[in-house]
């Protein structure tokens, strides 16, 4: 084709008309591939949609449906190329990020734990059930027991056998039918779809958690269990009484009335029932780590510790990393360098945990590998100094080959000819990488650093499965001389009689707020590593 000047030079495509529709792009598999995955999508609503109308929570069935709307909008139009590249990233992040940061910081203004789970009708049910005593004309049951997931640690289910061999499955929240089991001659269930039945071991086990679990059978009645094999339904002495909104104990005549505030049933002299609801309390966990002075000054000392830790953690790794990396960089021919660096790098490459209690065997006072070699008689996990200094040992020891690796390749990326010409110009061996080396590795590594120090604020694993902790003072059983904010919490919410998810959630946002606080600053000041390559 030629110009109408027939100069012989390629002519242009015409340009698209305004409003004019491009032609698809992409093969027919392309188009089976998007059509498939939001087929998939489609799905994936539907599936998210159908409990969330169940359950009536239209705010999240108005985020589905928009999410939704939004990825259709996206990848069924021609426009918005950007957008299909960057849509799936920003959806992981706001439901692995934010949605979890939200969800935090909503449980945190609550008294959500152990006694303050639920609603104020399945607390009242629940006491009801809890006072439930043997009484005539209740019915007998034969009992299964069952666990939701794992026979150990989850959550108990009794399966009823009664009249006409009909099973019903009861929890804290109530009874319910339970289709499809099947049972023994005796009336034992032999088979209960997605529950775990348990053996005579397993059930002798949890022997006290059996004891103490009542299921709600309706006003005023429950379901307890006698024994392993056997439960009655009976009537419970404690009963709420709507027109006081209390609950009145017909065996002792003890009337506590409910404190909505507190999300708690309390009595006159000020004793409380120990089963409550969930309610907001405000800034009232915020205030408790100010107020308690234990737990302030626990606080404070464990926050000390773990800026200490991460930040001794970040200069070991660094300064041992970048010290062997030195020492591999050399312009002498070095033979065996190749093995060198793979035995630097095993550390790295074994599995941490695994590692971890290794270390921790080794430091053991009594057979230990390190007090058996030096000659010693310490023990390094029972005293508060060498607790943390085994801690930190182990921990730049793990991690000390991953900035060997960073240092390594940020040495290589750096011309010799600079370094050359600053010892022709007279430098010495230190001045040449104070001046020219160290400032050039930093721009590659400050961010390296920077993600080092926050990852270890919050390195739960080396800690807990270390020094889990320890030592404890004997005032103080809940914070241990090594424990980092994050090992607290989890003590907090998982490791006490009581579990207290609500004060464990304001810990874990300050922790959130003390990191992002650090690692914007320092970002801030790494910039100025920049101007180095300007």
């Amino acid at each position: 084709m030629r110009n109408d000047d027939g100069a012989g030079a390629p002519a242009k495509a015409p340009a698209p008309l305004p409003g004019a529709r491009l032609a698809p792009r992409g093969g027919t598999a392309g188009h089976l591939v998007k059509a498939a995955l939001l087929a998939l999508s489609a799905g994936i609503a539907v599936w998210a949609a159908l409990p969330l109308i169940a359950a009536g929570n239209w705010f999240g069935l108005a985020a589905v449906a928009a999410v939704t709307a939004v990825v259709f909008r996206v990848y069924l139009s021609e426009r918005h190329v950007p957008a299909k590249y960057l849509l799936p990233g920003v959806l992981l992040l706001i439901a692995f990020q934010v949605v979890p940061v939200l969800y935090t910081v909503g449980t945190s203004v609550t008294n959500y734990g152990d006694g303050h789970r639920g609603t104020k009708e399945q607390a009242i049910a629940q006491i009801e059930a809890a006072s439930v005593a043997e009484s005539e004309g209740g019915q007998d049951y034969v009992l299964t027991l069952a666990a939701r997931g794992d026979a150990a640690t989850g959550e108990l289910v009794f399966l009823l056998t009664g009249e006409g061999d009909r099973v019903l499955a009861g929890d804290e929240e109530g009874l319910e039918p339970l289709p499809g089991a099947r049972t023994g001659p005796t009336g034992k269930v032999t088979e209960a779809g997605g529950l775990t039945l348990l053996t005579a071991a397993e059930a002798g086990e949890r022997s006290e958690e059996i004891s103490q679990l009542a299921v709600p059978a309706g006003e005023g009645a429950g379901i307890r269990a006698s024994g392993l094999s056997a439960a009655y339904e009976g009537r419970a002495t404690r009963v709420y009484d709507e027109g006081c909104d209390c609950i009145t104990d017909s065996a002792t005549g003890e009337v506590h009335t409910a404190d909505d505030e507190r999300g708690a049933f309390v009595g006159e002299d000020g004793d409380r029932l120990s089963q409550g609801w969930r309610v907001g309390v405000g800034a009232d966990n915020y205030a408790r780590v100010a107020s308690d002075a234990g737990i302030a000054s626990s606080f404070l000392s464990i926050l000390g510790w773990n800026v200490v830790f991460a930040a001794g953690t970040t200069l070991g790794v660094f300064v041992l990393g970048l010290a062997v990396a030195l020492a591999m960089h050399t312009t002498r021919p070095l033979r065996g360098r190749t093995a060198y660096r793979l035995l630097l790098v095993l550390p790295y490459a074994m599995p941490a945990f695994a590692m971890m209690l290794l270390w921790r065997d080794m430091f053991n006072a009594d057979f230990g590998l390190i007090n058996r070699m030096l000659g010693l008689d310490v023990d390094w996990l029972g005293g508060t100094g060498t607790a943390r200094a085994a801690a930190l040992t182990i921990n730049i020891w793990l991690g000390f080959p991953y900035m060997f690796l960073i240092a390594t390749g940020a040495l290589q990326a750096i011309p010799r000819e600079l370094v050359q010409a600053a010892r022709i110009d007279g430098a010495g061996a230190w001045q040449a990488f104070r001046n020219v080396t160290l400032p050039l590795l930093m721009v590659a590594m400050a961010p390296v650093l920077i993600a080092t120090f926050a990852f270890n604020f919050n390195n739960f694993n080396a800690i807990w499965l270390t020094t889990e902790g320890g030592p404890f003072p004997a005032d103080s059983p809940m914070a241990g001389a090594t424990d980092l904010l994050i090992t607290y919490t989890y003590r907090l919410a998982f490791g006490g009689q009581s579990a207290q998810y609500g004060y464990a959630a304001a810990i874990s946002v300050f922790i959130f707020l003390i990191v992002t606080l650090i690692s914007y600053v320092s970002l801030r000041r790494s910039a100025a590593l920049e101007e180095v390559n300007r």
